[in-house]
């Protein structure tokens, strides 16, 4: 062995041969120190640019909220308020009744939420599990609406909220016009079909054996199994619902009803500018702190249920 080869040896054996990782820059380029630090000040550089592009503008938002109105018209770049006006908050929840808004925006929610996993779930488990003769076209009609864009079936909806076939009278002004809509959502279907396919049969045949019913193998095997896309449904559903703009905006014309993403715009040209946006920012910490209180939860029913679909 040379000179040569026995300085670049040591080099080599850092390097894991059995390593199955694969990118842009090999695990060798990295021995080089240049490499190393060029490739981490870039990542720095990267990551200080995405904290900045997602936390800035919520960071902004709360400085206007704490800040006046002649001071956020005046210098709306300036990055701190000259002083916390808390009273902005208080004047939202007094005078645009910022408290009513969300009450109804948490029962639009929880009834978006709560249909749609009895309509995923059902539904889910009737193609997956249960399987009837017409499970292949019931599969294909569902997967056909996600090609149908929601303004072209938008008119049509409308229609039949306001005057319900068979039942007759309207849902207009009322929570199940918004809450019986978003659960029919082909994608949660689709998306909670595919997990229970996933599940091993055997279980369900074990269970046949000891005499358990469909309605007893869902509740008490199938339900129990499905935690992980049950909480991938259950975000996908109430971010849906506490964003949803137009739909709430036709079917709920009564201000008392109006949830925040409906009664904020509304209001925005009778409020002050600070008052609206401590109103704003406010409506932005509901989901943000509902989400890092269960970003534990959602995210690992996210990884398992993409896990247990690959």
């Amino acid at each position: 062995m040379t000179a040569q080869t026995r300085a670049i040896a040591p080099k080599l054996r850092r390097v894991d041969p059995s390593s199955t990782e694969r990118s842009v820059i090999s695990a060798h380029d990295l021995t080089d120190p240049k490499r190393r630090i060029a490739v981490t000040v870039i990542g720095i550089v990267l990551l200080i640019v995405l904290v900045a592009a997602s936390v800035g503008p919520l960071f902004w938002l709360f400085k206007a909220a704490t800040s006046t109105t002649t001071e956020s018209l005046s210098e709306p770049l300036s990055l701190w308020p000259s002083g916390f006006h808390v009273e902005n908050f208080v004047v939202a929840f007094e005078q645009i009744q910022f408290g009513k808004y969300l009450l109804n925006t948490l029962w639009v929610c929880i009834g978006c939420w709560f249909f749609s996993l009895i309509v995923a779930t059902t539904a889910g488990y009737a193609l997956a599990i249960l399987r009837p003769r017409y499970a292949k076209i019931m599969e294909g009609a569902v997967l056909a609406t996600l090609f149908i864009p929601g303004v072209v079936s938008l008119v049509s909806l409308y229609l039949t909220v306001v005057q319900v076939p068979i039942i007759g009278g309207s849902l207009i002004n009322t929570f199940w016009a918004v809450w019986l809509p978003a659960a029919a959502s082909a994608f949660n279907i689709i998306l909670v079909q595919r997990f229970f396919a996933s599940l091993p049969h055997e279980i369900f045949e074990a269970a046949e054996v000891d005499g358990a019913g469909p309605v007893r193998i869902f509740v008490s095997i199938v339900l129990p199994l499905s935690k992980p896309v049950i909480g991938v449904v259950s975000l996908i559903s109430i971010i849906a619902a506490y964003k949803d703009f137009l739909w709430p905006l036709l079917v709920l014309p009564s201000a008392q009803l109006q949830p925040l993403s409906v009664a904020l715009p509304r209001l925005e040209s009778s409020t002050d500018l600070a008052v609206f946006l401590a109103a704003l920012f406010a409506s932005v910490v509901v989901p943000v702190s509902f989400f890092l209180i269960f970003q534990k939860q959602f995210l690992s029913a996210a990884g398992s249920s993409g896990a247990l679909k690959g």
